[in-house]
């Protein structure tokens, strides 16, 4: 799934916010100056993740103009494992 929405730069962005967090705290813990400014580039990670991961549900696309359902339209058209092929 995280391959077909084009997701990875999302993760990347939560992991290195995941890290810069963990790494304010130990700077913190040691009383090392700079530990809020990486506390900032953490908190700028995760909200930039999130709204990666935002980005295909804000911008779907209608897949059936007549229906009332919106629903994500993969990029690829390759199939996914366990769904039928038409």
């Amino acid at each position: 799934m995280i391959k077909v929405l084009r997701l990875k730069k999302g993760v990347i962005a939560i992991i290195l916010g995941i890290i810069a967090l963990i790494a304010a705290q130990i700077m913190s813990s040691k009383h090392i100056e700079g530990s809020n400014i990486v506390l900032g580039f953490s908190g700028g990670f995760l909200i930039l993740g999130s709204l990666v991961f935002l980005y295909p549900i804000l911008f779907a696309k209608k897949v059936d103009n007549e229906g009332g359902e919106v629903e994500l339209k993969p990029v690829a058209k390759e199939p996914l494992d366990g769904e039928n092929v038409a």
